[in-house]
């Protein structure tokens, strides 16, 4: 399949609408663009880029999650809903190929969503629910599918809808964002408490709030040291049909306390494309999100690196030993680049 690089022509891009909007179009079917504002991507994305579909179906069978865990080999997503009757699955990808192994729902994680590696052999879900069951963080073991709740509520509250996690793995605490999205999409009651990021102890089973003002926090990722938190708000969209260009489509950073707690709110970037979403920090460090119908790059600083774009919405994407997957709801994208993992990630 071919690839089509550009590098950007900044100051073109800055003076002339014209040719800064053409970088947005939408991209033909079956094709992958990607776009260099920086040096720095094109030299991390090296020379040789190839890009395939290694899976493709007529449902939605790739939407968020993808997690590899290293006990099975094989990699995690979630599916993409259609109706409240109509649970999501879970999807199970080959390690190394990235075929598709598997599809199912699981009664006791009832609308997974998004998930991280817990440990070698668990994988923590962010769980909606629905109407009458909490959201929930719950561990799922896929060789024994023996499931847990870690945590169903803040003292007695009902979170709306977690949505994205992540484990602090030098201290062992779990992150999280709470949203409305399974109220706007018809299977969750009115939100009873803001849309915000918690951080939980499982040790001791304290949980807090540790940033609020969010339209929709979404995706969230640590800097490679633990020292920065980012969080995606996605507030662009509130549901189905309901965009508004106006809204947050931004990723905030924070400095992560010794106390556990947040500090210094800053924009690290907003997205040109809508909308951010998923989240990861390649090896050298550059923060990633989904946007619109690919991924974006920025440097540590905010600097905007690339975009790799292809033919349809990305919601979630994973760092493989050989490049990128992108999930793209009915395919499955595998774009080979000189792009890692960061350390620590394991294969």
């Amino acid at each position: 399949m071919h690839v089509d690089t550009l590098s950007v022509r900044l100051l073109q891009a800055a003076a002339n609408y014209s040719y800064g909007s053409s970088l947005g179009s939408i991209q033909p079917e079956d094709s992958v663009q990607v776009i260099s504002y920086d040096a720095r991507f094109s030299d991390s994305m090296g020379s040789n880029i190839s890009a395939s579909i290694v899976g493709q179906h007529n449902w939605d069978f790739v939407h968020e999650a993808g997690v590899y865990l290293p006990s099975t080999r094989s990699i995690y997503a979630a599916s993409q809903t259609v109706a409240a009757d109509k649970p999501i699955n879970i999807t199970v990808l080959d390690g190394s190929t990235y075929s598709l192994i598997s599809s199912f729902a699981l009664p006791q994680l009832h609308m997974p969503n998004g998930a991280t590696a817990y440990n070698d052999t668990h994988i923590l879900f962010c769980v909606f629910g629905h109407t009458d069951a909490p959201s929930t963080l719950s561990l799922w073991n896929p060789s024994t599918n023996e499931s847990s709740v870690l945590l169903s509520s803040f003292y007695g509250r009902r979170f709306t809808s977690i949505n994205d996690v992540r484990v602090k793995r030098d201290d062992g605490t779990i992150w999280f964002t709470d949203d409305w999205y399974g109220y706007y999409e018809g299977f969750k009651s009115p939100p009873t408490m803001p849309a915000q990021v918690y951080r939980f102890d499982p040790v001791s089973g304290n949980v807090r709030a540790v940033a609020d003002g969010f339209d929709q926090p979404n995706g969230l990722e640590f800097s490679p040291d633990y020292k920065i938190l980012y969080v995606a708000d996605s507030g662009y969209v509130h549901g189905p049909g309901n965009f508004n260009m106006t809204r947050p489509n931004g990723i905030y950073a924070f400095d992560v306390m010794e106390s556990g707690g947040l500090s210094n709110r800053r924009l690290h970037a907003f997205g040109a494309r809508p909308f951010v979403d998923g989240m990861h920090v390649d090896a050298q460090g550059n923060v990633w999100s989904t946007s619109g119908e690919g991924v974006t790059a920025w440097d540590e600083s905010g600097v905007v690196l690339g975009e790799v774009r292809v033919d349809t919405d990305v919601n979630n994407f994973l760092f493989v030993p050989d490049g990128i997957l992108l999930l793209a709801f009915t395919k499955l994208w595998h774009v080979k680049c000189g792009m890692r993992p960061r350390k620590g990630e394991s294969w």
